[in-house]
């Protein structure tokens, strides 16, 4: 699975304790992680948590990535953005029963993560046991086991709303400021990261016309 981690600007600072503790949770398991950024929080690409929501639509629907870890001080801000784009399902998760619960039951393929709100001493211990709830016990299997047939159900049902109400992401992107996505795609190494994993042609065309 290719996970990609985006940081918005307010909590750009911890970067490298988020990184480092969702690799070695989650390289073992075969999965692999790019850092999207940003890095620092004095990073040159200013990201916000709209523009973290953009980016990460962006690689989802390309197929970029598989799989985006986000967040913000709260959480919330970053999983509405996400969650204002097509073929993003992001879930609020603070804790690992909350991450092995979405998993499971909502079968999402983005997380919004409090980075602020919360976290204090063993912060980094929290959120490895997220990772490992999140990527190491599978996805969609239902929880608990007597619920397993509707939730599976219920997904689908959703899916299929979400299909119906939600427009194309170029569609969407096209209707943006075209800074405000700009903006969202100019982190320091997006090109490196992004070119070679997308799979769309039509949204590789779009950001190639942007930049």
């Amino acid at each position: 699975m290719k996970i990609a981690l985006i940081n918005e600007n307010s909590q750009g600072a911890k970067n490298a304790l988020i990184h480092k503790t969702l690799c070695e949770v989650v390289e073992p398991m075969g999965h692999t992680v790019y850092n999207y950024g940003m890095y620092t929080a004095d990073d040159a690409a200013q990201v916000t948590y709209v523009q973290a929501g953009i980016l990460g639509a962006i690689l989802l629907n390309s197929g970029a990535a598989d799989y985006v870890v986000t967040g913000c001080g709260t959480g919330e801000g970053a999983m509405l953005a996400m969650n204002s784009f097509p073929g993003v399902l992001c879930g609020h998760i603070e804790d690992p029963v909350d991450a092995f619960t979405f998993a499971h039951v909502n079968d999402g393929n983005s997380v919004a993560i409090p980075y602020a709100k919360g976290f204090g001493w063993g912060g980094e211990l929290n959120l490895a046991y997220i990772f490992e709830k999140l990527f190491g016990f599978g996805h969609g299997e239902g929880y608990p086991k007597e619920r397993v047939v509707p939730e599976q159900r219920n997904k689908k049902i959703l899916d299929a709303v979400r299909a119906e109400t939600l427009r194309p992401l170029t569609e969407c992107l096209d209707r943006l400021d075209p800074e405000l996505v700009r903006g969202a795609v100019a982190g320091e190494h997006f090109k490196e990261l992004f070119f070679p994993n997308c799979q769309d042609e039509a949204i590789a065309e779009y950001i190639h016309k942007l930049l």
